[in-house]
């Protein structure tokens, strides 16, 4: 029987029980691309983290939903990190650091920084692609919502920073949070479509500053929805940039109110509205438990 250790930690929050949860499986070099699904079929999260040994990179990892592996992924990004300093595979006894990342998508650059005895997670993701355009006719029915619910001024358009996704803006968090997905029409939809899947947001005002609101949704056998989303995050802040729906290129993003599971980033635009270099997500986690896994 081989043992293999793992955490669940809960990202872009440090409140236990917040946040999206991830679990992050150590030395998962032996494990197959099945034991991996299965696995995280088992852990029944949004996504389960792989810690591999790096060839290209200082680190290698890969991220599994329970249907399918994802190329990039945000939250469990975080958590990976998160689990690497707390294992002391990295020093960042300086207060910063960095170390890159190897994923299916590519090879990326996290840094770390310590303050005040917390620790700030960034990710840099790849630079964004702005994909497909979708008709707002044909995507309302998908989330019970109607065409004039979504910002007429912006496209409702695939990004991807790594892992395609569907943006859509819709104009107030009402409308965020009376949304639900029509699963057959999705379904039928997405099969035809580029994306990996759907992200809808709106902006608001807190004070003078700019904060966005988002859900992500998806289908069983993986979670139907997510309480934060990194890589979304990373797209979405890429939209709204280019399309001139940002003030500043840096703001905070909250996900998962409605699930009770409240998570937060910081987010950072790199580059013209033109031409995008790179978008970057920062945000923090807390360990929640320590295990093994036997197989």
């Amino acid at each position: 029987m081989n043992k293999y250790k793992f955490l669940q930690i809960d990202a872009f929050t440090t409140t236990p029980f917040k946040g999206n949860p991830c679990a992050v499986v150590l030395d998962a070099d032996n494990l197959t691309s099945a034991d991996m699904l299965n696995i995280a079929k088992e852990m029944n999260l949004s996504e389960t983290a792989f810690l591999l040994k790096g060839q290209k990179s200082d680190f290698k990892a890969r991220y599994f939903t329970p249907n399918e592996e994802i190329p990039l992924a945000g939250h469990p990004t975080i958590a990976l990190s998160h689990a690497l300093v707390e294992l002391r595979l990295i020093d960042i006894s300086n207060q910063h650091s960095s170390f890159t990342l190897e994923l299916p998508a590519g090879i990326i650059t996290v840094f770390l920084k310590s303050l005040n005895s917390q620790l700030f997670i960034t990710m840099r993701q790849l630079k964004p692609k702005f994909l497909s355009l979708h008709d707002p006719k044909c995507i309302a029915p998908l989330f019970h919502l109607k065409e004039e619910d979504f910002v007429s001024s912006v496209p409702i358009q695939t990004i991807s920073t790594g892992t395609p996704q569907l943006m859509m803006q819709v104009k107030n968090k009402s409308i965020l949070d009376a949304a639900f997905m029509n699963t057959k029409l999705y379904q039928q939809y997405k099969t035809t479509s580029d994306f990996f899947s759907p992200h809808i947001f709106c902006i608001e005002k807190q004070g003078s500053q700019q904060v966005t609101h988002a859900r992500h949704f998806g289908v069983a056998p993986d979670i139907l929805e997510d309480p934060f989303t990194g890589s979304a995050s990373g797209g979405m802040s890429a939209f709204l940039w280019k399309h001139k729906q940002l003030e500043q290129a840096e703001f905070t993003a909250y996900q998962g109110e409605n699930l009770g599971r409240l998570g937060v980033a910081k987010l950072k635009v790199f580059g013209s509205r033109e031409d995008i270099d790179y978008v970057e997500i920062t945000g923090q986690a807390v360990t929640l438990i320590r295990g093994e896994i036997c197989l």
